[in-house]
């Protein structure tokens, strides 16, 4: 399993870009969520991957946040789902947006997404009610997110395996207006300085 790129931006067209790792050139598809933070050709870039082998070809998928490549994952466990409408939700709407929308049960915002039609918005109203991050423990339903980088720093922690608990602690005070990277880059910071004074 292919983890994660480190590379140069070669090539960009949605929803397909060209990372060299290496003197290696990768293709990779990625949602429009993560095109819109895309870097310039010539730039350095660094993805989490997603590999789905079928039988007729090995398509490897690109993501900007770990939140994006858990949510993803979590859709291609969904009967009926595969990586192209798992794409078009990502690029449809973000992360916290699309929980939202399993929460409330709006079935039209699910319908607006490309390739989703009133049977599979039904289905992932239904398959996607016990997926939510707040199902993981009653700390993740009581966070309150002063954000939508801190909704996905708290998704991406706990796709990391942090329990929900550790999570709500790791991202407790932190400045608001930080971007999700910054917030999980912190808040993993915060974890080591308690590993080492515990020494």
């Amino acid at each position: 399993m292919i983890g994660f790129l480190r590379g140069t931006l070669i090539s960009k067209r949605p929803p397909t870009l060209t990372l060299d790792v290496g003197g290696v050139g990768y293709e990779l598809e990625a949602p429009m969520s993560t095109f819109y933070r895309l870097p310039d050709a010539g730039q350095p870039l660094s993805l989490v991957t997603h590999l789905v082998v079928r039988e007729d070809a090995h398509v490897l998928f690109g993501f900007f946040t770990e939140a994006e490549r858990a949510l993803f994952r979590t859709l291609l466990k969904i009967s009926s789902v595969g990586p192209r409408t798992a794409l078009g939700v990502l690029s449809g709407m973000s992360v916290e947006g699309f929980y939202q929308c399993i929460r409330e049960k709006d079935l039209v915002s699910l319908m607006k997404i490309p390739g989703v039609g009133q049977k599979t918005a039904d289905r992932l109203l239904l398959e996607m009610k016990d997926r939510l991050p707040e199902s993981l423990g009653k700390d993740a339903a009581a966070f309150p997110a002063r954000s939508k980088s801190e909704g996905e720093a708290h998704g991406a922690l706990l796709a990391l395996g942090y329990k929900p608990g550790e999570v709500v602690r790791m991202l407790k005070d932190l400045d608001g207006v930080l971007s999700t990277e910054e917030m999980i880059r912190e808040a993993l910071r915060r974890v080591h300085r308690e590993r080492v004074g515990e020494r």
